[in-house]
């Protein structure tokens, strides 16, 4: 569905030093220098895949979108969508794309999201019954109710967030880039959106791209994950790859009946945390279960968890060695 190959975005970008007179200086003679937002990628992605597209601020996630989506020209290499070239912006490819950015918006500030839907359906030239029956469904998903007759300055952020999602699929998109989609919603509404967004490609067969600095969107929403760093690929591969990678020991969280010094559980693994009654272990994946069964023949455990270590931590760590290499 999408095919990248050897991308790359560069910038010219206008460099001087602050004050009157370099601002002068500037109107007759300019420095420019070229900032590499994207370097080289390459990456493919089949029909219906949910694609967590990760890396730092800075890294190249949202210039790579807009490039896929037709927004950019790249500098060099190669870009398909469902076989269409992008940058072309044909009309059979516009009509199977949409891209869903969190800080920005499509609803129409002072009127009710549904003239919106409207408005978006005349642009896509849908079909009324096809619509009708698109957004029953889209409003049964994220339960919408009578949210969509209300003006949009009045509703909450989570709110527009759910009609922004309806807003974006009233084509019915064979691909999705959704750029933060969460950003600013609270816990309970970034679950909304996580189960709609799988359910919709579940039914639909929907190719997703997601970018997000919530790991926990990453990990209920992408079985595979491609790693981005300063332009280049750092990974691409499934989610449980990529954690055995950079972190292939185990946490074992270990639960007492009593506090517990640090001196004791040191002889388990390396001790991560060890206040009161719980401590956190780092143990070599081969060696949980010698440490389990030691743990409950030798200490008084009543509860145990064993996990990998946290995602933003294996993130960072990631980041960190790419940056050293």
């Amino acid at each position: 569905m999408i095919e990248v190959r050897q991308l790359t975005k560069h910038y010219r970008v206008h460099k001087r030093q602050p004050g009157l007179a370099a601002a002068f200086k500037s109107l007759f003679r300019r420095e420019y220098t070229t900032v590499k937002a994207v370097d080289g990628i390459t990456f493919s992605i089949k029909p219906g895949e949910r694609v967590g597209f990760l890396g730092p601020n800075g890294a190249g996630k949202t210039t790579t979108l807009k490039t896929l989506a037709g927004l950019l020209y790249p500098t060099t290499g190669e870009v398909r969508v469902d076989g269409h070239v992008p940058q072309r912006r044909e009309r059979e490819f516009l009509k199977k794309i949409m891209l869903v950015m969190g800080q920005k918006q499509q609803l129409l500030w002072d009127l009710p999201p549904a003239e919106t839907f409207e408005l978006n359906r005349a642009v896509y030239d849908v079909p009324r019954d096809v619509f009708t029956a698109r957004m029953k469904e889209l409003s049964e998903l994220l339960e919408l109710g009578d949210l969509v007759n209300k003006p949009t300055r009045q509703l909450s952020l989570g709110e527009r967030m759910k009609c922004e999602l309806a807003a974006a699929l009233v084509h019915g998109p064979k691909v999705l880039f959704l750029d933060e989609p969460t950003i600013g919603l609270d816990v309970s509404m970034q679950v909304v959106m996580r189960d709609f967004i799988r359910r919709y490609n579940e039914r639909t067969g929907a190719t997703l791209i997601l970018t997000s600095h919530y790991m926990d969107d990453v990990a209920a929403l992408c079985p595979r994950v491609v790693v981005i760093d300063k332009g280049t690929l750092s990974f691409d591969g499934t989610l449980d790859d990529l954690v055995k990678k950079v972190r292939p020991e185990k946490r074992v969280t270990l639960r007492f009946s009593q506090p517990i010094a640090r001196e004791q559980v040191a002889p388990l693994g390396t001790v991560v945390s060890c206040e009161g009654a719980q401590a956190v272990l780092q143990v070599d994946h081969d060696a949980v279960n010698a440490v389990v069964g030691k743990a409950l023949a030798t200490l008084p455990v009543v509860d145990l968890n064993v996990e990998n270590p946290p995602l933003e931590e294996v993130m960072s760590e990631l980041f960190s060695r790419s940056r050293a290499a």
